[in-house]
């Protein structure tokens, strides 16, 4: 099995000690994408704000290996405010759509500098290398 480490010159890094994105095989595992810029900083937002910055973080990261949202077969969500369950399964259906993903959504866990981070794994499209 190969397993590489793609990176575009769009894709967020972290300070932290861990890649953004392993193809292992077929197989494409996201790290937790949070609201932060290209240079790795957060940025604060309502929590819509910071949901929409993280899952164009996790598209940039998906482009990187190959794949796009529609790639998607698990996801794993951080929603630091029960409150905003509600709204995040609106905006979650705006990027995902039937056959859903499967997913874990945990609340209660962010620090308070993040409302919102979002993990994934993917299945590369055939044909791709």
């Amino acid at each position: 099995m190969t397993v590489s480490y793609p990176r575009d010159p769009g894709t967020p890094v972290s300070h932290l000690p861990f890649s953004p994105v392993v193809v292992a095989g077929d197989f494409v595992f996201i790290s937790g994408q949070a609201s932060v810029d290209e240079a790795g900083q957060i940025v604060s937002d309502t929590f819509e704000g910071e949901f929409r910055r993280s899952i164009e973080n996790v598209r940039k990261v998906l482009a990187a290996a190959g794949c796009t949202l529609a790639d998607v077969i698990q996801t794993r969500n951080y929603v630091r405010e029960p409150a905003d369950v509600p709204l995040y399964n609106q905006l979650y259906r705006e990027y995902f759509s039937e056959p859903f993903p499967t997913r874990t959504t945990i609340t209660n866990c962010l620090p308070p500098a993040l409302k919102y981070e979002i993990e994934a794994v993917a299945v590369k499209p055939k044909g791709q290398d």
